[in-house]
């Protein structure tokens, strides 16, 4: 019963049918006592630890992976000991730890030394590289499957070779190196004919219409997605079809066919919606969002992009924490540049009056809040939504915003709505942090006077009153309709006049002096790379 629980289990594994699998190895595992020996203990606990890692229980995955450890350390199971560690530092490494995760990874190393298992040091060696790719250091991840490719070659295992050919290839790619990349890559594809893997030779047709597509070769770009495709339906891998999709869509956005990359897009996301792949769904939506910007649509590009940028937050905590962070990093400024755009094209393309204006009340903003130390994500919060805190003013008339002279009351009261406004349409866009406060409550005072809701004091949302300072002083400082700016100082003594009504006390002290100190004008000096 023992070695068909396992046959059946890892057959499972290899379908992706975790709790199937996961019944297989405790049904091995009941039988272990009268059956089985100490090593098969210990490698049926690390494999059902796997299995819970891979289904996202890495604290289930931590404790069954200790049991399989105590285990070996009792029977002095020096290999399978090393196999555990390298199942720790997986863990550590899903958890976004990567120092912990190379320490755990040198550990097993050298256990898998000492116990001269090839395999298990060509596996650590993989996943060091992939650490190492992860982290930007070329150098070490090449060192480190080229290591592993070697021992892989000793053991003639073509299909593992493949492996480490194939991440061998997307590290060039990552360095703009063709020759090398397209030598790796073909060197896998025949490793993996030799051992009959199509799967293997459509991921690395894939990987191929990614360099080809980094490098402006849409033909071949087009033909090696097309062989992915072929291999990929033919073995009904939905993962890799998929990313096939998504590599079509941004291959037709570059030629300029906006039709068919939204239809491959579409395709890609339905099937990483279907897989569950969050990852698939991010990256797809990020590719989307480039062609939304292309084609002019701001506003979905903003939608796409914080849809994307939601699933990283959630993809933070998930086995691709480390990649994900680089992601966001890139996205970053995408995503701060789309904004800004849609601030524009919405709130300053109806006033020309106060171009500039999101961005420098964002600036000031950001600089207070940093003087005064919010949190990381109040920060986030405070940047976005200064950037978009009169979006509502783009359902009022020109003839309203740029008057000259006094407005009516109904005109005033039609002023006062941009903030409601505001608030409905931020709250379309589905932004990944709650920006909604900014745009709403950014005209309430600190005594209460302001609007919509009358709020007053410490009631007023912290990141609010904060816009509102940077607010007042943009304001005192640009041109209107109805009065010239004001110079820096005396901007800055009206607001000392509101400190306590209008404006929160502390934090118009704080502002004054930070002007004073030169760091406000600073900050406008820096608008260039807010938008960069």
């Amino acid at each position: 019963m023992y070695p068909e629980s396992i046959s059946a289990a890892q057959e499972a594994e290899r379908a992706g049918s975790w709790q199937r699998a996961l019944d297989h190895y405790e049904a091995a595992l009941r039988v272990l006592p009268r059956e089985g020996t100490a090593r098969e203990a210990a490698r049926v606990l690390r494999w059902i630890g796997t299995v819970h890692r891979e289904r996202g229980d890495l604290e289930l995955a931590e404790e069954v992976y200790a049991a399989s450890l105590a285990i070996a350390d009792l029977n002095e199971l020096t290999a399978d000991r090393a196999a555990v560690w390298n199942c720790l530092a997986i863990t550590a490494q899903y958890r976004g730890h990567g120092e912990e995760a190379e320490r755990l990874y040198m550990r097993a190393r050298d256990l898998a030394e000492r116990a001269e298992d090839l395999r298990l040091m060509a596996m650590v060696d993989q996943n060091l590289g992939t650490l190492a790719s992860i982290r930007g250091d070329a150098t070490f991840a090449l060192a480190s499957y080229r290591s592993a490719l070697r021992r892989y070659r000793v053991l003639q295992d073509d299909l593992s070779a493949a492996g480490a050919l194939t991440n061998i290839g997307k590290v060039h790619v990552s360095l703009s190196e063709v020759e090398p990349a397209e030598s790796s890559f073909e060197a896998a594809a025949e490793a993996a004919a030799r051992v009959g893997n199509s799967l293997v030779t459509s991921y690395v047709e894939m990987n191929r219409a990614e360099l080809y597509l980094r490098r402006q070769r849409f033909e071949d770009a087009r033909e090696a997605c097309d062989r992915a495709l072929a291999g990929f339906s033919r073995t009904g891998s939905k993962a890799g079809l998929g990313g096939v999709y998504r590599l079509y869509g941004a291959l037709y956005r570059e030629v300029g066919r906006a039709h068919l990359a939204e239809v491959n897009f579409s395709q890609a996301l339905s099937l990483a919606s279907t897989t569950g792949d969050r990852l698939l769904q991010a990256e797809t939506l990020t590719e989307w969002a480039l062609l939304h910007t292309e084609t002019g649509q701001t506003r979905e590009a903003l939608v796409v992009l914080n849809r994307a940028h939601r699933l990283f937050l959630e993809l933070r905590a998930s086995r691709h924490v480390l990649q994900v962070e680089g992601l966001m990093l890139k996205m970053q400024p995408r995503l701060l540049q789309t904004i800004c755009a849609y601030g524009d094209e919405v709130t300053e393309a109806s006033d020309p009056e106060i171009g500039g204006h999101a961005r420098r009340v964002g600036a000031f903003a950001t600089l207070l809040g940093d003087a005064t130390g919010v949190s990381a994500e109040d920060r986030i919060v405070l940047r976005t939504g200064a950037l978009l805190h009169d979006v509502g003013k783009a359902v009022i008339p020109n003839s309203v915003l740029t008057k000259h002279g006094s407005l009516s009351s109904a005109e005033w009261e039609l002023v006062k709505s941009h903030t409601v406004v505001g608030h409905e349409l931020v709250a379309d866009l589905e932004f990944p942090w709650d920006i909604t406060p900014v745009v709403r409550s950014h005209h309430e005072h600190w005594d209460g006077s302001g609007y919509p809701d009358g709020l007053r004091g410490d009631d007023i949302p912290v990141v609010a009153r904060l816009v509102c300072v940077a607010d007042v002083f943009d304001a005192l400082t640009s041109t209107r309709s109805y009065r010239p700016a004001m110079s820096a100082s005396e901007a800055l003594a009206v607001m000392q006049t509101m400190s306590g009504t209008i404006l929160d006390p502390d934090l118009c002290s704080t502002f004054v002096q930070l002007a004073r100190d030169g760091e406000v004008a600073r900050a406008a000096t820096q608008l260039s790379g807010l938008a960069a």
